[in-house]
């Protein structure tokens, strides 16, 4: 319905911020990742999504659209719900979030209020293929077996490849492959190695 929201900030209070487009404050559902990038009176971008119900027409605001895009991907996960994934979203950054489900970390999933072991676990299990894409960790063409002869420098390419595949560009995944032992490392890892980097800067 609406793609984006595009105005002043007129109110920021704990997990709501409004938007003020030509005279009309639109109240939007944040994370704290998002809140963290706005301030009162700035001109802000937030991309939405509205979810309605019979009692309810509720606009959720996001940033970016890489978070919003996690928004989506939470919400179509069985029993999660829109504040669960906005609580998600308020305890881990998209790049942290993205981390955990690429290498299974549920106790960082559970650190969001209201989502237990078996939420996170579900979380991991549904979107982890959706998160990676159709990338194969393997070293092969997808669905295709490995060459044997693989080499660290293609491990590297393939690795920049994944990471070019969740958003980042070829000079961010370069520079967080940097000092990555890549001969005895395999192409998951590296995948992993670079977006702890990332997030650690």
């Amino acid at each position: 319905m609406f793609y984006y929201l595009n105005g002043r900030i007129t109110v920021l209070e704990a997990g709501l911020a409004v938007v003020d487009c030509a005279g009309v404050g639109y109240a939007c559902h944040c994370s704290n990742y998002t809140q963290s990038q706005l301030r009162v009176g700035g001109e802000h971008r937030l991309y939405t999504h509205v979810n309605v119900k019979e009692d309810a027409f509720d606009i959720y605001g996001f940033s970016g659209r890489e978070e919003l895009r996690l928004f989506e991907q939470l919400t179509g996960v069985t029993g999660v719900g829109p504040a669960s994934a906005l609580a998600i979203l308020s305890v881990l950054s998209p790049d942290q979030l993205t981390l955990a489900i690429l290498t299974g970390d549920e106790k960082s999933i559970t650190r969001a209020k209201g989502v237990g072991a078996k939420s996170a676990k579900r979380i991991i299990l549904e979107l982890k293929d959706k998160i990676g894409g159709a990338l194969d960790f393997s070293g092969g063409a997808e669905g295709q077996p490995a060459p044997a002869a693989y080499g660290d420098g293609s491990r590297v390419t393939l690795a920049t490849a994944a990471l070019a595949e969740l958003g980042y560009s070829q000079s961010e995944a370069a520079s967080a492959l940097k000092g990555a032992d890549a001969e005895n490392m395999s192409v998951e890892e590296l995948v992993r190695y670079g977006l702890r980097a990332m997030v650690m800067k």
